[in-house]
């Protein structure tokens, strides 16, 4: 999986969006319900970085692979919801799969 920049890009993607989750739905609720404030600092600086290194695999798969603009706007967006880049790694999956059956032109 991390042999190709589409490969690296998932796995970075399905990284963020954990942290992503985690700090949402973990992290925020420590801190506002058992005034734990010190798990939003931790998590949100893996998110934080995460996010940073998303949107340079982003740009290198982009580059790569000759995305759309529209295409790129939409992996950027999948990144701002909650379970978006879960979502954008299972249509890419299935987009590679299909590659992989249909034969070279």
């Amino acid at each position: 999986m991390l042999k190709t920049s589409l490969g690296r890009f998932r796995a970075v993607a399905l990284l963020e969006g954990l942290s992503f989750v985690i700090l949402l739905f973990v992290a925020m609720p420590l801190k506002h319900l058992a005034g734990m404030p010190l798990a939003v600092r931790v998590v949100g600086l893996a998110h934080g970085l995460l996010f940073v290194l998303f949107l340079f695999t982003l740009m290198e798969v982009a580059i790569a692979y000759r995305w759309s603009f529209a295409r790129v706007a939409g992996a950027f967006v999948s990144s701002l919801l909650p379970f978006g880049t879960f979502v954008l790694d299972a249509r890419l999956r299935r987009e590679e799969s299909q590659a992989a059956v249909q034969p070279a032109p």
